[in-house]
């Protein structure tokens, strides 16, 4: 398949909740070894979006595509199928604290048809090779609650989970919100680590240095629609925040206030 074809893309996409139109024309593109920073301030459609892309919502109208063929899910475990990873920062600190790292049953178990037995030292040994390929080194024990871990390493976790078990694209919910400077920093090291394993990765935030650390693509969302589209390198940091705030909106009416004001300063202002 040619490397041009995106792994996920939307065309056109609208969802409605009723008479309420919360995504407007959305069309967006990810690629293989790509990370598209979706960013956008509280209120702006990123959470439907979301759930729209890992199948909970479904399009009011417009298709989704992956490798170039439209596809409809009809939930998140079906999203799941097509090797579409979606996790939240908010969900893993609060989820499973009390389990341990194990990854899941298959893979670990031998025997053949209905004789199997479930091998848990080779259970271990796969969860701790996971998650030390992703940089969670201090771990040695596959029995080890997840409770005992930072809030960086679960989400580090939860992203290895889903790298081990398939998925193509990554659907990142502020993986870096709540976190301290040297937990954010593993976790963007993460994310680097998955795009550099040729992942997808949509990484949805309103920290503009963080998705400057790891992005390629952007997209700015305001009121449920793209306001901005670039490349890495084409906007500064204060011209994406000036964005994100609609603060563009505002330069040009700053400016068009200064031309006036130039082109009139000669004139005495009206009486009252």
């Amino acid at each position: 398949m040619s490397d041009n074809i995106p792994i996920l893309e939307l065309q056109n996409v609208d969802k409605s909740f009723g008479p309420i139109d919360v995504l407007h024309d959305i069309s967006l593109k990810v690629r293989a070894g790509e990370v598209l920073c979706l960013l956008g301030d509280n209120g702006a459609g990123k959470s439907t979006l979301i759930k729209t892309l890992a199948g909970v919502h479904k399009p009011t109208r417009g298709a989704i595509l992956m490798d170039g063929h439209p596809v409809e899910f009809s939930g998140p475990r079906c999203a799941g199928k097509r090797h579409l990873g979606s996790t939240s920062i908010r969900r893993h600190i609060s989820a499973d604290v009390d389990r341990p790292l194990l990854l899941r049953r298959r893979r670990a178990d031998q025997g053949r048809g209905p004789f199997k037995v479930y091998d848990r030292r080779k259970a271990n040994e796969i969860a701790v090779k996971a998650v030390q390929d992703f940089g969670i080194t201090r771990i040695d024990d596959g029995d080890r609650l997840v409770g005992g871990l930072s809030g960086g390493e679960r989400q580090s976790l939860a992203i290895a989970r889903a790298v081990h078990f398939g998925a193509r694209v990554l659907i990142l919910d502020e993986p870096t919100a709540a976190l301290g400077v040297k937990q954010a920093a593993h976790v963007l090291r993460i994310v680097n680590e998955a795009k550099r394993r040729g992942l997808a990765v949509i990484f949805i935030t309103h920290q503009v240095m963080h998705a400057m650390a790891v992005g390629d693509h952007f997209a700015v969302l305001i009121r449920g629609a793209i306001a901005a589209d670039f490349r890495r390198g084409e906007k500064t940091r204060e011209e994406i925040t000036d964005l994100m705030a609609g603060g563009e909106t505002m330069a040009d009416l700053e400016a068009q206030i200064d031309t006036y004001i130039a082109s009139h300063e000669s004139h005495s202002p009206p009486a009252e």
